[in-house]
């Protein structure tokens, strides 16, 4: 009997383990519902953008239906071309944005950790920042060339800010207790960074480098569109020079896909990074 009672003293209580499962159910329940209540709205919107131009609303030569852009993506994934134009594009945009990385949290760490250093280096980095990438396009194009130079530039200048920033608001989010008992400890610099620094920080560095991914890929499109011969922005832009209509759409769409995909990847991986945060959208109500 006295087992029995230590058994069930041992055991949490049901309205517990309820809300435990309450708490894994309701996001993806509620992921689930969100997707089915936004979902008549985009079917109502294909549906208008294939009447409209066949009723006469919208010119079809400039906004053709959607079966006909469905149909021109199918030729151009059967093809291959649009799988060779985005690979090239997402390609760049990886180049710039692991370079942005390279740079931007060692300097990040920095700034946020020494504030000599950050009154040193503050100014010139906030009259980089709020320089546009896109006005500088045309810059990195003569100075770079219109080859791969100058796309992974506008890429790297694109997302370097975002983790930039990011990085050091993390760095100086940490508890000053955790920072004051690593070094009453005796803890090196570098191990304070390694052990105490570089783990409170990852949420906000994982945060703007979600900006940053996505920033950069928009930043190659456009360069592809002014100085490209290939690329999603390229194939987008020299479509609507030929008016080749509804491969231009066929681009546009292909290139929300990839961002959505992305978003949703990125969230995934913020999520994972964060997961010892509490969260109150995991909270049921």
């Amino acid at each position: 009997m006295t087992y029995v009672l230590e058994k069930h003293a041992d055991k949490p209580p049901l309205s517990a383990v309820l809300r435990r499962g309450a708490a894994i159910l309701v996001p993806r329940t509620r992921g689930i519902s969100n997707l089915l209540l936004g979902l008549p709205l985009m079917l109502a919107l294909c549906a208008l953008w294939e009447i409209a131009p066949r009723v006469g609303w919208m010119n079809p030569i400039f906004f053709p239906p959607l079966s006909a852009v469905l149909a021109a993506l199918g030729d151009l994934i059967g093809s291959g071309t649009m799988g060779r134009h985005i690979g090239i594009s997402l390609q760049r945009a990886a180049y710039g944005f692991a370079l942005a990385v390279v740079v931007a949290i060692p300097l990040g760490f920095l700034m946020g950790r020494y504030s000599l250093f950050e009154k040193i280096t503050d100014l010139l980095a906030q009259t980089l920042r709020n320089t546009s990438q896109f006005a500088l396009l045309p810059v990195f194009v003569l100075l770079l060339g219109i080859g791969e130079a100058s796309k992974i530039a506008i890429t790297f200048y694109a997302a370097v800010f975002f983790l930039l920033i990011n990085t050091i608001v993390g760095v100086k989010s940490v508890d000053p207790l955790l920072l004051k008992a690593a070094k009453s400890m005796g803890t090196s610099d570098l191990h304070l960074f390694r052990k105490v620094i570089f783990p409170s920080a990852i949420p906000s560095i994982v945060a703007g480098a979600r900006l940053g991914i996505k920033t950069a890929l928009f930043s190659v499109i456009a360069a592809e569109m002014l100085a490209g011969r290939s690329g999603i922005g390229y194939l987008i832009y020299n479509s609507q020079l030929m008016l080749k209509s509804a491969d231009m759409y066929a681009g546009i769409i292909t290139l929300t896909v990839v961002g959505l995909v992305l978003n949703y990847v990125l969230v995934a991986i913020e999520r994972r990074a964060t997961h010892w945060r509490p969260n109150p959208d995991d909270t049921p109500h």
